[in-house]
Formats: structure tokens, sequence, C-alpha cells
């Protein structure tokens, strides 16, 4: 393919030189004459292990050019890369200057331009940047439409500087988000030398999965800080600690407790955080990170409980007590955190769990519900269509598996809440939560 790729950083060069070793025609685009004229002389404007070499031998076989005329180079190929910075300004919020200005003249250059062209964003941009500011932009500035005349993709690198070669070659996935079929294809066709599985989604997801990449890392960074710190004060290696937690790939480094979904609950977490969080305080170390998850957590409970405030209906039931599916274990369930507050807000309630028999309920899982909710005989149905009958809303709190089916056995006046993300895809739930449209209730608990 023709590629023009428009910035000349660490992003821009490895993929420019990279797209040009692998076959494609690249020219690359910056306003700095000093990146442009190294390039243009066989040489990496930045410093990045093997680039040199990279950049030496593609502009020595003439697939790497390099120009200040964006214009030229739009017109020479068939897809743009935009590979800009997006700095952070004084607030938090992103410098996206540099990037509508390349936009500005990307989309001035296709307004003679008759052919259909591609502009993909690598740059990092947050999700709803090129639907909402840059296609607009481009559209503006050319006259054309996008869909029509030109084609829209989001494609997030996940390059690390010093090994961004061996990244670009070995990806985990190559994420394209893209506006329609023909601009992912187009985008797809960049990476064909690369033995990678593809992933097309829509571009905000693709937007959005760069920034859950690097929050997470620097979540992991935070987490194992505040652990050697905690270690260390009470003469315990943090380092052989932390060596062992990465061991367990089932349940640590692993995707075990990732999808987003309710609370947590249950006798071991929230228990064995407060005991952590205290033993810190005890030893005057600070851990921020580990101080706020049972807030969080907190307020996730505290979202469940708006989204059936906002259906502004009084008659709720309510599918799992337990904290988790094919247990009875109710002890610090956030679903009994959000009965106790529904009760004491005046709903209606129906409970179905097929796990919990209040008659065999023991020890501290019995106490717990007695000094929570200690009415709870007469909220408990004996069936999921007892519950379904005396029900305008449904919840469905824990993953049973004989929840699957709620969304055909509900009518169409009812409203579902799927706070663990059961229902997802099945054919029903959109009906279902089309009823309060303005809420968005089903959606923003799944997603």
């Amino acid at each position: 393919m023709r590629v023009s790729v428009f910035g000349l950083g660490y992003v821009g060069c490895v993929s420019a030189a990279c797209l040009a070793r692998d076959g494609h025609t690249v020219i690359g685009v910056d306003v700095d004459q000093q990146k442009v004229a190294a390039v243009a002389s066989g040489r990496s404007p930045v410093i990045e292990r093997g680039l040199d070499q990279f950049i030496a031998e593609v502009t020595r076989t003439g697939k790497l050019r390099a120009t200040l005329d964006s214009k030229a180079a739009v017109d020479h190929t068939d897809v743009s890369l935009i590979c800009v910075g997006t700095p952070s300004c004084a607030n938090g919020s992103l410098n996206l200057h540099y990037l509508e200005r390349v936009c500005m003249e990307i989309g001035a250059a296709l307004a003679a331009k008759k052919d259909y062209h591609v502009v993909i964003v690598r740059s990092t941009v947050l999700p709803g940047t090129l639907e909402g500011k840059l296609a607009p932009i481009l559209e503006k500035h050319s006259g054309r439409r996008r869909g029509d005349d030109f084609g829209l993709c989001s494609n997030p690198e996940f390059l690390r500087e010093g090994s961004a070669i061996e990244d670009y070659d070995h990806p985990c996935q190559i994420v394209i988000g893209e506006l329609d079929a023909r601009s992912g294809d187009s985008a797809q066709n960049l990476y064909q030398a690369i033995q990678a599985p593809v992933v097309r989604t829509p571009i905000k997801t693709a937007e959005m999965l760069k920034y859950v990449n690097n929050a997470f890392h620097a979540v992991k960074v935070a987490f194992a800080n505040e652990i050697g710190n905690l270690c260390s004060v009470q003469g315990i290696d943090g380092r052989e600690v932390m060596e062992l937690f990465c061991r367990d790939r089932k349940l640590n480094i692993s995707s075990s407790y990732l999808m987003p979904g309710f609370a947590f609950g249950g006798s071991c977490l929230p228990k064995d955080l407060r005991a952590l969080v205290y033993r810190s305080k005890e030893r005057d170390i600070d851990c921020p990170l580990l101080s706020s998850v049972l807030p969080s957590n907190q307020k996730q409970i505290q979202r469940g409980i708006e989204l059936v405030e906002e259906t502004r209906r009084k008659r709720v039931g309510i599918l799992g007590l337990s904290f988790k599916a094919g247990t009875d274990d109710i002890r610090e369930s956030p679903i009994v955190h959000l009965v106790e507050a529904l009760v004491g807000k005046g709903y209606h309630l129906s409970i179905y769990d097929e796990k919990v028999e209040l008659s065999r309920l023991t020890g501290a899982n019995k106490s717990f519900l007695e000094r929570e909710l200690p009415h709870i005989a007469t909220l408990m149905r004996d069936s999921l269509n007892e519950v379904l009958a005396q029900s305008e809303v449904v919840v469905i709190g824990n993953a049973s598996a004989s929840f699957q089916t709620v969304p055909e056995m509900m009518s169409n006046e009812q409203i579902l809440i799927d706070l663990v993300g059961m229902t997802k895809g099945h054919q029903r739930a959109p009906a279902l939560a089309a009823i309060l449209p303005q809420t968005g209730a089903y959606e923003n608990v799944l997603q």
C-alpha cells in the first residue's frame, strides 16, 4: 500500500520504518525540518534500538522518504497514519492542537483529491475524539463525507520505548476501530506481514483500550510498590512476596476478576482488605491505592441503587442474594446491602435465590443476614416465576445459570437491570431496556 505517516516521533518513525520494511511505500511527514532531514538521509531522529539500521535500509531502497509537504504526501498515498503527540494540558486534559492541525492539513489535501482515502489515527486520544472532533474537521476542510469519500479508523499502538520494534513485530493483537468495513479492510491490509490476531471493533472501543492498558499498568506499579512498602516495615522481602504472587496464573495474573459487573463481597475480600489497610495505618505506611478499594466497591453498590431509582418504579424483583452464584454465602454480599437500601427507601421487594434457604443458614452466615435484614423472610419467594410475576423491575444480582433465560420470561413492560452481565447479547435484552432509553440502565451496567 501507499502510506503517509504524519509525525516522526517514536511511534511514527517505528511505524514508518516497519511498514516500509514490510513492502509498503511510505512517506513520512513532519513540521520539524530536522526530523525530515534525518529520515531523508537514512537516520533515525529518535533513539530506539535497531531503528537507525531499519531507516537506513528502507530509505536506500526508496520504500521510505520524508517531506514537509502534507498535501503532496496525501496526494501520493492511499492511507494516512496519524502519529502526532497528544500531550497533557495543565488541568490534565489532552492537548489536541497537533492532531487537529494535521487533520486540517489532510482535509485540505483531500479537497483536491478524487480517490477514496483512509485516515487512521494511531495517536492516543480519549473515546469519541475521532468521530466527535477529528471527523468533523476532516469533513469541513475537505468538503467530503466520512464513509462515502474517506474512511476513518483508530489503530492504537502498544509500543514501549526501547523495545518498540520487537513490540511492533510481535503484538498480542492488532486492534482496529473501524468506521465501516471498508475503512477496516484498508487498515488491516497494513499488517499482513505481522503474525497476530486482528481485532476489529467500534472506534470508541479501540480508543478506550489504550487508556485501559496504560491505567492498568500504572495500577500494577502502584500496587506492587504499596505492597513492597508494607512488607518492608514488617521485615518481609516484598520482591519475594510478589514473585510468588505472580506465579499464580489462574487467578492473579489472568483474566479472573477483570470483567465489569457488580461489587465484590463474601467472607474474604472485604475482611482482608480492611485488615491490610489497618496494618498499614498501624505502621504509618500510606497506601492510598489499597485504601481506595473498599470505598470504590461501595460506589458500585450505590450505582446499582441509582439504576433502580432511575426506573421510577416501586415493585422490584431481586434474583440472587448470595455474593456468588452456586453458594448460599451471603456474608457481606453486595446484593444484601442493595436490598437493605431499597427497603429503607420504601421499595416493595421480592427476592429469589435457589441456593439460599433461610432454615439452613447457620453461624456467621445467619448472623450477618439477621443483622442486616432481620425481616428477610417476608421478602423471599419460592420460585423465579413468582418474583417475575410480582415485579415491574427485575435485578439480576449474581451469575446463576438459571437467570440466563430471564429476558425470555419477561414482558416488554418490565425493566431488566443485569448487574453481572448474564444476559449480555441476548436478543430480547435491548427491547426490555428500551422502556427507559434516557437512563440506558441495561447498557450502562454491562459496558
